[in-house]
């Protein structure tokens, strides 16, 4: 049953005299019948120390302790799958296919951090043994390994109701680096949210975890991520969405006493550039599938490709015609919130009344109030270098077909860039063998360069990065997908000639795990003689 009630680790609080409400898009009708409490200021207080005073205990929690709660999370969510689609599609109209493929992901995310923890070389252990006899000085004993930071703040996110949610990427990499988690629920899906807390909760006391360890907050107003953000507890924060409220959680950061780091995962165009023959070999086909990757969702992807480069020729020419006749024949889609279609339209008002670019296609005018119209624009390189807003993200289903008149235009559109979560090429044997030189230039704007494929689609994997350069990130050499995420929430500690009875299990030298460790500059899964 949902509360509407915020969870102070294991208590449910409702203090707020001014509750909201979960409301359907485009309707304004309740999707529950319940009312959702505003967090207070002593709620987000109590949480954050709790959060603080539980970071003690479940930090000392051994890598078998934290893999049962994280597989008892993924064990719940599997057995309440279908309940949690229901309400998700009912508070965001996203479709129920959506919806089920994110929740699997969301659990094969949580099963391969377990998996991570179990095989334990996350910690990235360095020993440098002693050398006592060394001349001109005795050489100490020196070992390292991470260890988690402290209590970490996590946001939802609109479009992600559960794979960037309460049970996403930051709270599991969070939790798998052994913090505690305080996350402040979307108010576009704050029943979804509820409902993945209680089994987090849930999970949580099954497995005998701190009272703390993960606390879920309501809110709406700014003044509360403001609060969690600047909390003395708070370490650290993950946060997915938008540019201005990525920015906003960093600047308060960075105003605190003591300042701690944000991983705000933001903003991104994800510029796809078409080589010459390529192009000419395959224009329908490209159009066709940047079409798809571009109104996937009604483009409310991070990773839509909202930007496309290609030389102007014929070839050029036909796959624009192909692109327009794909946006022609689409229909109108949902958007998540009101505030996600107001801000798509001014930004495609802006493009329609610029005199420099030029409408293209335009799909089928929307028929709801949240609905998004499909749009294709073009414009010449040489005006997209004059007027560097063209090359900024237009969160929808929208893109911008930049013409080069040349190679050298098209390597300064590359060149331009700011920082983005993707950068796609295509292009044949040839092609990528002639153009090393923007594949150099792509890897300094870009967390990842996709090569023949659409930038839609983020595999949960060791090796992925979903991360980039400002704006996309506020730290480029981070990732909020994959294992390397749980290096956001970790620090690194040295212990010099620390007996080997007061060192951390991983660090001993009677390696029990079998883990590999970094001896003396060799890599070693051996015990140490």
């Amino acid at each position: 049953m949902i509360t509407g009630k915020n969870f102070i680790g294991y208590t449910a609080s409702a203090n707020t005299s001014t509750p909201f409400l979960s409301t359907i898009p485009g309707s304004g009708n309740t999707a529950t019948p319940c009312s959702f409490y505003e967090a207070t200021a002593a709620e987000i207080n109590a949480a954050a120390t709790l959060a603080g005073q539980a970071f003690t205990i479940y930090r000392q929690k051994s890598p078998a302790q934290k893999i049962d709660f994280l597989e008892t999370i993924a064990a719940i969510i599997t057995a309440q799958k279908d309940e949690l689609v229901a309400m998700a599609m009912h508070e965001t109209h996203l479709p129920k296919p959506r919806l089920d493929g994110e929740v699997q992901r969301t659990i094969n995310q949580i099963k391969l951090f377990a998996g991570f923890l179990q095989e334990g070389s996350w910690v990235k252990a360095i020993i440098d043994t002693a050398q006592p006899d060394r001349a001109p000085l005795p050489k100490p004993d020196i070992r390292q390994m991470q260890i988690g930071i402290g209590p970490v703040g996590v946001f939802g996110a609109s479009n992600f109701p559960f794979a960037f949610s309460v049970a996403g990427g930051d709270t599991i990499s969070a939790l798998a680096a052994g913090c505690t988690v305080v996350c402040k629920a979307h108010p576009g899906h704050p029943a979804t949210s509820e409902m993945v807390a209680s089994i987090i909760l849930e999970a949580a006391k099954t497995t005998d975890m701190p009272d703390g360890v993960f606390s879920l907050l309501q809110a709406r107003q700014n003044q509360a991520s403001i609060q969690l953000v600047s909390h003395p507890a708070i370490k650290a924060i993950g946060f997915t969405g938008s540019l201005t409220g990525g920015k906003a959680l960093f600047d308060a950061a960075a105003k605190r006493e003591e300042p701690i780091p944000v991983y705000a995962e933001m903003g991104s165009v994800n510029p796809v550039f078409i080589l010459p023959e390529i192009i000419q070999q395959q224009p329908d086909t490209l159009a066709a599938k940047l079409a798809a990757s571009n109104l996937l969702s009604a483009g409310q992807f991070c990773t839509n490709p909202g930007i496309i480069v290609s030389i102007e020729g014929p070839a050029t020419h036909q796959f624009s015609q192909h692109f327009s006749l794909c946006i022609q024949n689409a229909g109108a889609d949902d958007m998540l919130t009101s505030g996600i279609a107001n801000n798509y339209y001014k930004h495609i008002q802006q493009l329609q009344q610029s005199p420099l670019v030029t409408a293209l296609a335009q799909g089928k005018i929307n028929d709801g109030v949240l609905q998004a119209t499909p749009y294709l624009f073009t414009v010449s390189a040489k005006t997209a270098l004059a007027q560097p807003t063209l090359l900024e993200e237009v969160f929808g289903p929208s893109s911008i077909h930049i013409m080069a008149a040349n190679e050298a235009e098209l390597y300064a559109v590359a060149t331009q860039l700011s920082g983005q979560l993707t950068t796609s090429l295509w292009g044949t044997e040839t092609d990528l063998a002639a153009n090393a030189l923007l594949v150099q230039i792509l890897e300094l704007k870009a967390g990842r360069i996709i090569f023949n494929n659409v930038p839609t689609g983020v595999e949960v994997t060791h090796a992925m990065v979903h991360g980039g350069p400002y704006p996309a990130t506020t730290d480029s050499k981070t990732t909020s997908v994959g294992t390397n995420a749980i290096y956001r929430f970790t620090r690194a500690v040295c212990y010099q000639n620390c007996p080997q009875h007061l060192l951390p299990q991983a660090l001993q030298n009677n390696n029990q795990q079998q883990l590999w460790r970094l001896v003396n500059g060799a890599y070693s899964n051996d015990s140490i003689e």
